[in-house]
C-alpha cells in the first residue's frame, strides 16, 4: 500500500465536488418559474457574455515591472498560454487546504496522539481467545479459518507517525485523509506471525481494542472500520472530528510493526506464508509439491513495514520543489475524474506521487518544473511506458540477495518497486486498471498537444463515469457467482493468496479470458473496483458477495465489431484442438472458398443492431463455458436505449438496414438522372438533401403501396386523396434530392425568368423519366416528385448563378450592388449549403457506423420533449457530428448508447452562450482559423443566434440555427437534458435492470398552461410514439410487397397543419409545443406579456375582450373564447383542451 495520500479513495461519487463539474447555469430555478413566468424583466442583450476588461491608456500602455517581464517568462516556457496558467492555478487555490483548516486538523492529530497513548492494555491471551473482547465491539477481519496459534496482548503503540500525503502538502480536497502510522511495540509480535494471517489477526485485535476505548470519547463524532485501499485483510480505523467539523477530516490509523521486525527474505514474492494444510483444512499433499507463493499476501506486509521509509523519500524528493506538490495534486485530479484511484487495485495518488519520484531519481522531471510539466512528463511516461511488460524500480541497489524483476513480472501483472528493491508498490493494480491508466494518459497527451483552448476543461474538469467512456457494460451479478469461477477456473493458490477474496482471485483470468474471445472487437477492457465499504465498529465485516456489482466496460473497435466469424485455425493443424476447446460447442468445421477447412465460429445476427451485440453473445458464451457462471448472472447493458428508433415491425433492427434501402434507390435514381437523354442542358450534380440520405431520419421510410379503397382516386393525376370517413393515411416524406444543371449563356439573368426557366425543366425531367424510364411523376413549378420502388424523391432543378442574381440590386442610377436578401439566402442555404452537410454527414456515417444511431436518438429524445420545432434537423446533427469528430476527453462512440449519454452531457453542460460549437468537417478547419472564428464569434456576439455551430463552410452566420432555438427553447433543453443524464446514467449501470428506460424520453406536462389532446384516429405516426400503442388505426397500406403506379398522399399530417393553423392565429398570444413523432399532446404556453392589460385599440382586438380598469378601457385575454377557438380550429382532430387553471390568472 505506502502511505495512501488523501484523496487518494473517494467517498464521493464524480461530479460531488464543487471544483470538479461547473454547476450548469440555470438549473435547479424551473421552480420559480411559474411564478415568474408573467413579470418581465428587461435585460441587457449582452447580460452574461464575457467582455474585455476596460483600461485606461495610461494603464493599458505602461511598461511592465521585472516581476510580470519574469512571469511571462515563465508562462512562455512552462505552459502554453497564460490560460492554461491561470486556469492551473485557481484548480490548484480550490483543492488544497487553507491555512486555518491545516491548523485545526493538526490541533486534532495532537488530540489523538494523547488519546490512543491512554489507551489501556490488556493482559497476554491466546489469538483464538476473543472473550475479552466487549459487546459493542466486533474484529474487523473475516478469521477463516479461525484457529490459528499465537499470542495477543494489547501496549499502547511505541510510536504515533502521520504519514502519507498530508505532511507532504499534497492531499487535495473535497476529502481529507490524513493517515496515521501506529508502531505495534515488539511485545505484541512473534517471531512467526508473518505465516498464516497472524499478523493481520493481531493487527485486527489492536484495531478491535483501540476502537472501543475511542468510541467512547466526545472528541470523536464517528469512530468506524474500513479497509487500507480496499485490502480486506488490513482493516483500518476511521475517526472523524464531533461537532461542525464533522467533514473536515478523515484520520485514518494504521497499525504497522517495528521497520525491522520481519526478515525481508521471508516476504519476497516468490515465498509462501500460508499454509496449504492451514487454510484449506487439509493434510498437506504426500507428493512433494511445493507450496504455492503468496506475492499478495507477502506484499501487504511489506507495505505496513514500509510506510516510513516511503514518506523520507517523498519528503525528500519533493519537500523542497512546489512544482512536483502541484504535479501531484493536479495528477491526483486527473485520476479522480477517471474513476482510476477507487478501491482495491486502483492507480492512487500513492503510485502517482512514487512515480514522480522515481522520474525525479531518473532526472525526467526537474525539481523547478511547473505543475503543469509534471502533469505532462507523467503523463508522457505512462502513455509510452508498458509496466505489464517492462517493470521499473526506485532501488539503486546492485545487492545480488535482491530477487529480479523477472521474479516480480512473474508474480505480478504490473511492477514498480520502491527504493528496497522488495516491495512491489503497484502489486494491487490489475492489467486491466494499468492499459487503462495508459489508454487515458494517451488520450490526455494527445489533447495537450492539440493546444486546444477547452484543453484544461477537458483534461481536469470533465467526469468520465465508466457507463460514458465505454461503448457496452456488464454487470456481473451477484459476486457470490465468482466462487463457482475460482472453482471452475481452478484458482486456489490464488483464493490462498488473497485470503479468501474471490473477487479479487476471479478478476484477473476473468479479464483475460474476455479479451481473448473479444480478440479485434476490443480496444480496451477496463473492471470497476469494488468501493471501499466502511462499517460500524459494533458490526461483522462485510462479507465479499456483499461489495457491490462487479462491472466490466468494453471500448470497442467500430472496424471488427460487426464481424459474424470468427476464423480458426485449419482442421489439421495442432492450434486447432486448442480453439475447440476455448469456444467449445459453438466451434464447427467449415469449408471456405478458397477450399480451406477450418474451425470457425459463427453468430446469429441479421442486423446492424444486433451485430453490435456480437460482443454480449460472446461474453455470456465464454462466462458460461470456462467459469460457470450462467446468462442470467449477467446483466448487459449495451443496447438497451436502441428500442426507441426501432420501426414498428422490426423490432431487430434499429433501422440502418431500412436507411441502406432508401440510398442504394436514391443511387439509383441519380444514375438516372446523369443519363438522361433530351434535356437541353446536361445535369452537372445529383446532391441529396434529405435526413434518409445522410442516414439522420429517426423513423426512415420504408417502400409504401398504398390501397386504393383507403384513397380517393385523382384518375387524371394518377394520385390518391385521404378519404373523410378514413382514419389519416400513411405520413409519406418525399426525399429531397438537388438537381444542378450546367451554366450557360441562354440562362436568363431576371430572378423571375430564371424560376420560369427552372420550372420548365422541371416539368421537361417528369416528362423524360416517365418516357425514358417509365416512373410515374407530378411536376410543379418549383419541384418534381417521383416515385420509384415505393420511395418518393422531390427533385428540385437548380441554377448555380440564381443566388447571385437574387443579391443584385439595381440603384435609381441604374448601378448594380450585391446585398443578402432573405430569399438569396434561404436559396444558397437549400441548395448549396444543404447539399454539401448532408454529403459530409453520409461520408462521417461510412467513417463512424454508430453515426447514424446517436443521431436519431438525440433527435428522437429532443422531439419528444415537445422541442423539436425550435431545432432544426441539421442543427441537431451537427450537434451528434462533434460528439464524433471532437470526442475528447473521450474517444469517437462505437454504440448509440454512449453516443447518446454523451449528446446529452455536451447539450447541459457547453456554455453556448460565450462559445461556438465547432464542428470542423473533413477537419477543413486549422487551428489557427478555429482562434480566428473564436475571435470573430466574441465581438460579433450580439449578432448571432443564441446557438452557434461553425462548420468549414458556415463560418461566421450559423445558418442552421439562424431561426431558432430561442434562448427560452435552448434553457429548458439545457436544463432537461441536465436532469435526464444521471437518470439514466443511473438506470444503465443498476445491475438488477434498468427498469423503464423510456421515462427519460416522456415529456414534462406539468410546465405547461394548456394541454391540446389529440385524436388518434388522425395523427398519422402514432405507432411511432415513446410509449408506442399495441395497436393503431389502419393507415390504407397494402402488406404484400409490389409494384405501384400511384403516387401515395405526401406530407400529409393532421397535427402539423393544425399546429401552423395554432400559430398564425395565436402565435403572438401562446407558444405551441408537440411531438411529431406521434404526440397525442400539444403543451401551450402563454406568453409573459399575454396578461397585462393593454390599452383598448379596434386593430387589436382579437383574442381579448374589453373590460373597465380603473375608469379606463383596456383589453385582456379572451381565455375561454381562445380555448374555445382552440377547439373549433382542431374540429375532428382535438378530442380535449385540459386549461390547467391553477398555473394562471387572467
Amino acid at each position: 500500500m505506502g502511505p495512501a495520500p488523501a484523496g487518494g479513495q473517494l467517498r464521493g461519487a464524480v461530479g460531488e465536488p464543487e471544483v470538479m463539474e461547473p454547476a450548469l447555469e440555470g438549473t435547479g430555478k424551473e421552480g420559480k418559474k411559474a411564478s415568474s413566468r408573467k413579470r418581465t424583466v428587461t435585460r441587457s442583450p449582452a447580460e452574461g457574455l464575457l467582455q474585455p476588461v476596460k483600461l485606461s491608456r495610461a494603464e493599458l500602455y505602461k511598461e511592465p515591472t521585472n516581476e510580470e517581464l519574469n512571469h511571462l517568462r515563465e508562462t512562455e516556457i512552462l505552459f502554453h498560454s497564460s490560460l492554461l496558467r491561470l486556469q492551473v492555478e485557481e484548480l490548484l487555490k480550490e483543492v488544497r487546504l487553507s491555512e486555518k483548516k491545516k491548523d485545526r486538523i493538526d490541533a486534532f492529530l495532537r488530540e489523538i496522539n494523547q488519546r490512543v497513548m491512554r489507551v489501556p492494555s490488556i493482559p497476554e491471551v491466546e489469538l483464538t481467545d476473543q472473550a475479552w473482547l466487549p459487546a459493542g465491539v466486533r474484529v474487523p477481519l473475516h478469521q477463516v479459518p479461525y484457529t490459528v496459534k499465537g499470542c495477543f496482548r494489547f501496549l499502547p503503540p511505541a510510536q504515533v507517525t502521520v504519514v502519507g500525503s498530508y505532511l507532504l502538502g499534497t492531499c487535495i480536497r473535497p476529502d481529507i485523509n490524513v493517515d496515521v502510522a501506529l508502531t505495534m511495540p515488539r511485545e505484541i509480535l512473534q517471531d512467526k506471525d508473518g505465516l498464516n494471517q497472524r499478523y493481520f489477526r493481531k493487527r485486527a485485535l489492536y484495531l478491535a481494542h483501540l476502537a472501543h476505548h475511542l468510541a467512547q470519547d466526545p472528541l470523536f463524532g464517528s469512530v468506524r472500520f474500513s479497509y487500507s485501499s480496499g485490502c480486506h485483510l488490513k482493516p483500518l480505523l476511521l475517526l472523524r472530528p464531533n461537532g461542525k467539523d464533522e467533514s473536515l477530516v478523515t484520520v485514518r490509523l494504521h497499525p504497522c510493526p517495528p521497520p525491522d521486525f520481519f526478515r525481508p527474505c521471508r516476504l519476497l514474492p516468490t515465498k509462501n506464508n500460508v499454509r496449504s494444510a492451514w487454510y484449506r483444512g487439509q493434510s498437506s499433499p504426500g507428493d512433494g509439491s511445493p507450496e504455492p507463493p503468496t506475492p499478495h499476501y507477502n506484499t501487504w506486509v511489506l507495505q505496513d513495514i514500509a510506510l516510513e521509509s516511503h514518506l523520507k523519500l517523498l519528503s525528500a524528493m519533493l519537500g523542497s520543489a512546489p512544482g512536483l506538490k502541484d504535479g501531484v495534486a493536479l495528477l491526483k485530479v486527473w485520476l479522480r475524474q477517471r474513476e482510476l484511484d477507487k478501491g482495491l487495485g486502483g492507480f492512487t495518488g500513492f503510485h502517482v506521487s512514487m512515480l514522480v519520484a522515481f522520474l525525479v531519481s531518473t532526472r525526467k522531471i526537474h525539481t523547478t518544473m511547473s505543475g503543469y510539466q509534471v502533469l505532462r512528463s507523467v503523463l508522457q511516461f505512462l502513455a509510452t511506458t508498458d509496466l505489464t511488460v517492462n517493470g521499473i524500480s526506485l532501488c539503486l541497489s546492485s545487492d545480488p540477495s535482491l530477487p529480479a524483476l523477472a521474479d516480480f513480472h512473474q508474480a505480478f501483472p504490473v511492477v514498480f518497486l520502491d527504493s528496497l528493491g522488495r516491495l512491489n508498490l503497484c502489486a494491487d493494480v490489475t492489467a486491466s486498471t494499468y492499459h487503462q491508466v495508459q489508454h487515458e494518459a494517451r488520450l490526455s497527451m494527445a489533447l495537450l498537444d492539440s493546444k486546444a483552448d477547452d484543453g484544461f476543461q477537458l483534461l481536469l474538469m470533465t467526469p468520465k463515469p465508466m457507463i460514458r467512456a465505454f461503448d457496452h457494460v456488464l454487470h456481473l451479478r451477484p459476486l457470490s457467482r465468482l466462487q463457482a469461477a475460482c472453482h471452475r477456473l481452478k484458482l486456489w493458490p490464488e483464493l490462498q493468496d488473497n485470503g479468501g477474496d474471490y473477487v479479487s482471485a476471479a478478476l484477473g483470468p476473468l479479464t483475460t479470458l474476455l479479451e481473448q474471445g473479444l480478440g479485434a472487437r476490443l480496444h480496451l477492457l477496463a473492471h470497476s473496483r469494488p468501493p471501499v465499504p466502511e462499517w460500524d465498529i459494533s458490526q461483522d465485516p462485510p462479507k465479499h458477495k456483499d461489495s457491490g456489482t462487479l462491472s466490466l466496460g468494453f471500448l470497442l473497435r467500430p472496424e471488427g465489431l460487426t464481424s459474424v466469424l470468427e476464423l480458426g485455425p485449419e482442421a489439421d493443424q495442432p492450434k486447432a484442438a486448442d480453439f475447440r476447446h476455448f469456444w467449445g460447442s459453438r466451434s464447427e468445421l467449415r469449408r471456405f472458398q478458397d477450399g480451406a477447412i477450418r474451425e470457425a465460429v459463427v453468430w446469429e445476427a441479421a442486423s446492424m443492431s444486433q451485430k453490435r451485440l456480437i460482443p454480449h453473445q460472446v461474453v455470456t458464451h465464454l462466462l458460461a463455458l470456462h467459469a460457470d457462471i450462467p446468462e442470467t448472472c449477467v446483466h448487459y447493458v449495451g443496447g438497451l436505449v436502441d428500442v426507441l428508433i426501432q420501426g414498428l415491425k422490426e423490432t431487430s433492427s434499429t433501422g440502418e438496414e431500412a436507411l441502406a434501402v432508401a440510398v442504394r434507390c436514391y443511387d439509383d435514381l441519380s444514375r438516372l438522372l446523369w443519363g438522361l437523354e433530351g434535356l437541353p442542358l446536361t445535369v452537372s450534380a445529383v446532391q441529396g438533401a434529405h435526413p434518409v440520405l445522410r442516414y439522420t431520419e429517426v423513423f426512415p421510410p420504408t417502400p409504401v403501396r398504398p390501397a386504393c379503397s383507403f384513397h380517393e382516386h385523382l384518375r387524371e393525376r394518377a394520385s390518391l386523396l385521404p378519404r373523410l370517413d378514413k382514419p389519416c393515411p400513411a405520413y409519406v416524406e418525399p426525399m429531397t434530392v438537388v438537381c444542378h444543371l450546367e451554366g450557360s449563356g441562354q440562362w436568363p439573368q431576371d430572378a423571375e425568368a430564371v424560376r420560369r426557366v427552372r420550372a420548365a425543366f422541371q416539368l421537361r425531367l417528369a416528362e423524360l423519366l416517365m418516357q425514358q424510364h417509365g416512373l410515374q411523376c407530378r411536376a410543379t413549378a418549383t419541384h418534381t416528385d417521383i416515385l420509384k420502388d415505393g420511395f418518393v424523391f422531390r427533385i428540385c432543378v437548380a441554377y448555380q448563378r440564381e443566388p447571385q442574381i437574387l443579391r443584385e440590386m439595381r440603384s435609381p442610377e441604374g448601378m448594380i450592388s450585391l446585398r443578402d436578401t432573405p430569399a438569396s439566402l434561404r436559396l444558397e442555404r437549400d441548395t448549396r449549403q444543404l447539399p454539401l452537410l448532408t454529403s459530409a454527414l453520409h461520408g462521417l456515417q461510412q467513417q463512424h457506423p454508430a453515426f447514424s444511431g446517436v443521431a436519431r436518438l438525440a433527435k428522437r429524445w429532443v422531439r419528444a420533449q415537445l422541442l423539436g420545432e425550435g431545432f432544426t434537423d441539421e442543427s441537431l446533427d451537427l450537434v451528434a457530428a462533434a460528439l464524433f469528430l471532437h470526442p475528447e476527453p473521450f474517444t469517437p462512440p462505437s454504440s448509440p448508447q454512449v453516443g447518446f449519454l454523451r449528446f446529452l452531457f455536451l447539450v447541459s453542460t457547453f456554455d453556448w452562450k460565450n462559445n461556438p460549437l465547432i464542428v470542423n468537417l473533413n477537419n477543413e478547419l486549422t487551428a489557427e482559423e478555429q482562434v480566428e472564428i473564436r475571435s470573430g464569434f466574441l465581438a460579433a456576439r450580439t449578432q448571432l443566434p443564441v446557438m452557434v455551430i461553425v462548420t468549414p463552410q458556415d463560418r461566421k452566420n450559423s445558418v442552421w440555427t439562424q431561426d431558432g432555438p430561442s434562448a427560452q427553447i435552448l434553457q429548458q433543453l439545457v436544463v432537461l437534458a441536465a436532469k435526464a443524464l444521471p437518470i439514466l446514467e443511473k438506470q444503465l449501470m443498476d445491475p438488477q435492470g434498468p427498469g423503464d428506460i423510456r421515462m427519460v424520453f416522456r415529456p414534462p406536462l406539468d410546465m405547461y398552461d394548456v394541454l391540446i389532446h389529440l385524436s388518434p384516429r388522425h395523427i398519422p405516426r402514432h405507432r411511432q410514439a415513446v410509449d408506442s400503442p399495441p395497436a393503431s388505426f389502419c393507415r390504407g397500406l397494402l402488406s404484400e410487397p409490389g409494384p405501384s403506379s400511384l403516387m401515395p398522399v405526401l406530407g400529409y399530417d393532421p397535427p402539423q397543419l393544425y399546429l401552423a393553423q395554432l400559430r398564425e392565429a395565436f402565435g403572438d398570444l401562446a407558444l405551441f409545443f408537440y411531438d411529431q413523432h406521434g404526440g397525442e399532446v400539444i403543451g401551450v404556453l402563454w406568453k409573459p406579456t399575454v396578461f397585462q392589460p393593454q390599452p383598448f385599440k379596434a386593430s387589436s382586438a382579437k383574442g381579448h375582450m374589453v373590460v373597465s380598469q380603473g375608469g379606463k378601457l383596456v383589453m385582456v385575454p379572451n381565455v375561454e373564447a381562445i380555448l374555445e377557438d382552440f377547439a373549433v380550429l382542431g374540429e375532428g382532430l382535438v378530442r380535449a383542451v385540459e386549461a390547467r387553471s391553477e398555473r394562471w390568472t387572467v
